[in-house]
């Protein structure tokens, strides 16, 4: 097991069954601004969920990413310090479903004149930097729901398109997998974990900046059971 209690004052009863249960926290735990959390490996957790191009009945080739979002998190606080959010302008397929917008919520207009992907991964290259997250003292890692996000969609879609899969976007940890760690639930949907948190949900689901919104507080959620988190998933070949 990767999660650890860090105190008494923390320690929360375990789920036994892979089923939703309601877990029980003391009010005086959800009421409190002063939080109890397991000291990290991690300076920032980068919580990232990309929306792309889709079919009601197929995947379509090449699926291309059309909503890139990601949050910094602070990873001693768990609170959101920054946010990069780019709609992309798919270029294989520029047409929208309208499936895909019955989904996601995003229409023709919001990717129309939208800057390419290879466009969109330079200007998070630029955030990454001003953000400092690129100097050799800083440790930071991906969170995903899943491994889709960082194992499939951004590999396939910088082959497709020529460009490098940038080097600090091939580890990350599958919150999934996490999230079963500390409950032995393992979680279908992010809907499904918000209601075992028994969270309100931020937003639409199947939007990217709102799932990054809901991720990062079930994120925060797991820290506060003192949860110390690691690597769960890597697209570099061993």
């Amino acid at each position: 097991m990767w999660w650890r209690l860090v105190s008494s004052s923390c320690r929360y009863p375990k789920v036994r069954h892979h089923k939703i249960q309601q877990w029980s926290t003391p009010r005086s735990t959800r009421t409190s601004k002063m939080s109890c959390f397991a000291k990290q490996k991690y300076d920032y957790f980068l919580v990232l969920d990309f929306e792309a191009t889709c079919e009601r009945d197929r995947v379509p080739q090449p699926q291309e990413i059309i909503e890139f979002p990601v949050l910094k998190v602070n990873g001693h606080t768990f609170e959101t310090e920054s946010t990069f959010h780019e709609y992309v302008q798919p270029r294989a397929n520029p047409v929208l479903s309208s499936f895909c917008t019955e989904l996601t919520g995003i229409i023709q207009d919001m990717v129309d004149e939208q800057p390419f992907f290879e466009d969109v991964l330079r200007l998070f290259d630029g955030w990454m930097v001003e953000n400092g997250l690129l100097s050799s003292s800083t440790q930071f890692i991906f969170v995903t729901f899943g491994d889709w996000d960082l194992l499939k969609m951004l590999p396939s879609q910088c082959a497709f398109f020529g460009v490098p899969v940038p080097k600090y976007m091939t580890t990350w940890i599958n919150l999934k997998k996490s999230f079963t760690e500390v409950t032995g639930y393992w979680p279908g949907t992010l809907r499904q974990t918000l209601d075992f948190c028994q969270m309100k949900q931020i937003g639409r689901l199947h939007s990217g900046i709102d799932d990054c919104r809901n991720i990062a507080a079930v994120l925060k959620w797991l820290a506060e059971k003192g949860y110390v988190f690691s690597a769960t998933g890597s697209s570099v070949p061993p």
